[in-house]
């Protein structure tokens, strides 16, 4: 039902009580439960049965998992945005929802600057226990899921087509890194699914949906990471570039959303500050013997009660004291 939006999903999901009684729908009744008419190709509700039926069995077959909208595992950030996915096909482990994601994306012809800029954001991001996510392109996307898994970190790769599917294909072996390195490939295609030219634009959507703040690292004016910075503002996200990636023809777009009001940063540090945190010696807590760098994302997630207890945070080993403004 891709002719379907998630609101109009949802309310199906609400209506029709199992999958028999979805099966004797026809499209007229269907555009009169959704209210309005129904212009894609017309199907049988019985045909999408059997076509859904066929894909459980081809996610079995590849172990491929799923979630719907109304899963408790389904990510919350990704729930507040206009027309989230209905359903998340993914493989791999999901990110904890109590961290937040920091969304890297740029062109997929970079600099070596940008290019070695977004590898080293894609590090720092690792050792501090939170998630990155990008889109598996080439350039910039790659370089920041490489640096991810280089930092020993957990990466979301969304992808712009099925999930069984990864693209470019130079990237397979980097597919496998980030899930054997813990992380997710996620797709809210189901498995057959090609990529296209319109699936990439709608894929980032869910990328500044699942972020707290998205870095375009570096754009050119046409950049595909230029309508995630829209979406990002949109939904309400942070919006960063890289100061390195704003320099000749291939960051003319991130000198532009500079210019617009998008905060520069040098390295992840100043998205922490600007998160409300100053970097500090002071305070940090004695007699604590942390491997930081295996497992931050962890101990995070232990400290959290401290952290609000005491208005500490905690990055890479050192205590960071949060900047209260008013």
């Amino acid at each position: 039902m891709s002719y379907l939006k998630t609101s109009e999903k949802l309310l199906i999901g609400e209506t029709v009580e199992s999958a028999h009684e979805l099966s004797r729908l026809s499209t007229g009744h269907l555009e009169i439960l959704i209210g309005r008419k129904i212009r894609a190709r017309r199907c049988s509700s019985r045909q999408l049965l059997s076509r859904a039926e066929k894909t459980a069995e081809i996610l079995e077959k590849l172990d491929i998992r799923v979630l719907n909208y109304w899963d408790p595992r389904y990510p919350g950030q990704l729930k507040e945005i206009w027309n989230p996915p209905y359903l998340l096909f993914y493989r791999g482990s999901l990110p904890d929802n109590d961290l937040p994601m920091v969304g890297v994306v740029g062109t997929r012809y970079p600099s070596g600057a940008g290019k070695n800029s977004a590898y080293i954001l894609g590090v720092d991001i690792a050792g501090s226990g939170l998630w990155l996510v990008s889109g598996l392109a080439r350039g910039i996307d790659g370089s920041a899921h490489a640096g991810c898994v280089k930092g020993k970190g957990y990466t979301c790769a969304v992808l712009g087509s099925g999930i069984d599917t990864v693209y470019p294909r130079e990237h397979k072996k980097l597919a496998g890194d980030i899930l054997q390195g813990g992380g997710v490939l996620l797709s809210e295609y189901p498995p057959g699914r090609q990529p296209s030219r319109y699936q990439f634009p709608e894929r980032n959507r869910i990328i500044s949906g699942l972020s707290r703040g998205v870095v375009v690292v570096e754009a050119p004016v046409k950049s595909g990471a230029l309508i995630t910075a829209d979406f990002a503002l949109e939904q309400g996200r942070d919006l960063f570039v890289h100061a390195d990636g704003m320099a000749g023809t291939t960051g003319e777009g991130t000198r532009r959303l500079h210019m617009e009001g998008a905060k520069s940063i040098s390295a992840f540090r100043d998205i922490l500050n600007d998160w409300g945190c100053i970097i500090s010696e002071e305070n940090a807590p004695e007699g604590d013997e942390i491997d930081w760098n295996r497992h931050a994302g962890q101990i995070l997630s232990k400290l959290l009660e401290k952290e609000l207890a005491e208005d500490l945070f905690y990055y890479q080993g050192e205590c960071i004291r949060r900047k209260h403004y008013g």
